[in-house]
């Protein structure tokens, strides 16, 4: 690694003891885990002061007992990505990595986040609600088959389904409910799959994903080694400018800052469709964002240097002690 020891110590003066918050509560811990020991390590390497903290307990009392100075947020799924950890961070001024309280909790809620893309004219399939119970049963039976079965909070594609008819949308309605009362019922847009990572609110190379089975399941994130990532995607100048356009208003539209990743399709007329925005997008070798990132030039221990700039940046100190009395 050729590092000055002047970058080094420009590190640990600026960020302090990083905390690395990984694990959490959430379905998505164990992919949390693995996103966390890589920026640790990634830190290690650009010398700051990095400790990776495994979040099991009472965040406020782990903070406190490891001294941290800024924290980066590693923690995929509710909990990490829902503005839980957002809100206790401000409450102890404790600066952080990504989107704030509502643009996080936003986000994370597929039906919320939809809501907000038809208010602002962003592109998006069809959709109904379904609520345990019955409530939007009607909505949904008026959809055209396939449609796409998604709880109304999980990332990482976890209690996603394809139903291609009645039968089959049972059973996804059944192991989508299992994470939650309300599931979203997704118009099947027949297309390819793309990726847009957002950088300093600015849209990251276009990413196109190719999945053997063609559905972007979390088997084919994390476990199938045929699934392949093209970057640059191979579509047109035009396709890969509205791309970028369409991430960088998905990303305003929520409120987000720094970074985020938008997830859309790309039908067979060339129709862009807005599918998602994560917050704390994957942080490992198989991730998206890292690969768009190094697609611009950016090294995967400088995109993780570069996200705690910007927590410094965002960060608005509220002059709040930990035990939650104003320091004079």
């Amino acid at each position: 690694m050729n590092m000055s020891r002047k970058q080094e110590t420009g590190n640990r003066k600026r960020f302090g003891k990083i905390g690395v918050l990984a694990g959490g509560p959430s379905n998505e811990r164990e992919i949390s885990l693995k996103s966390g020991k890589a920026v640790h390590e990634a830190l290690i390497g650009e010398g700051c002061d990095a400790i990776l903290l495994d979040i099991k307990d009472d965040i406020c009392d782990i903070i406190f007992r490891n001294a941290v100075d800024t924290a980066f947020i590693a923690l995929h799924g509710r909990f990490g990505e829902d503005g839980t950890v957002q809100r206790m961070l401000e409450e102890m001024d404790v600066p952080y990595t990504g989107s704030g309280v509502e643009a996080s909790r936003l986000a994370l809620d597929k039906i919320a986040s939809k809501d907000v893309f038809r208010k602002h004219g962003i592109p998006v399939p069809g959709y109904a609600v379904l609520e345990n119970g019955g409530t939007g049963v009607k909505s949904v039976r008026s959809m055209k088959w396939p449609v796409v079965v998604k709880p109304q909070f999980e990332g990482s594609s976890i209690g996603l389904s394809i139903a291609r008819d009645e039968e089959s949308f049972i059973k996804a309605a059944k192991k989508a409910f299992r994470y939650g009362d309300k599931i979203l019922v997704e118009e099947y847009i027949d297309g390819r799959e793309l990726t847009v990572g957002i950088l300093g609110d600015k849209a990251l190379p276009v990413i196109e994903i190719v999945s053997r089975c063609g559905v972007y399941d979390y088997e084919a994130k994390y476990e199938d080694q045929a699934t392949k990532y093209l970057v640059p995607a191979p579509i047109d100048e035009n396709a890969a400018r509205i791309a970028g356009e369409l991430g960088e208003r998905s990303h305003r539209a929520l409120g987000c800052r720094s970074f985020s990743r938008v997830d859309m399709m790309l039908d067979k007329s060339g129709g862009l469709f807005v599918l998602e925005v994560n917050t704390i997008p994957g942080m490992t070798s198989r991730s998206l964002l890292p690969k768009a990132a190094g697609a611009s030039g950016v090294s995967f221990g400088k995109l993780c240097v570069r996200l705690l700039e910007d927590a410094i940046d965002n960060f608005k100190p509220k002059r709040v002690s930990y035990h939650g009395s104003e320091e004079k």
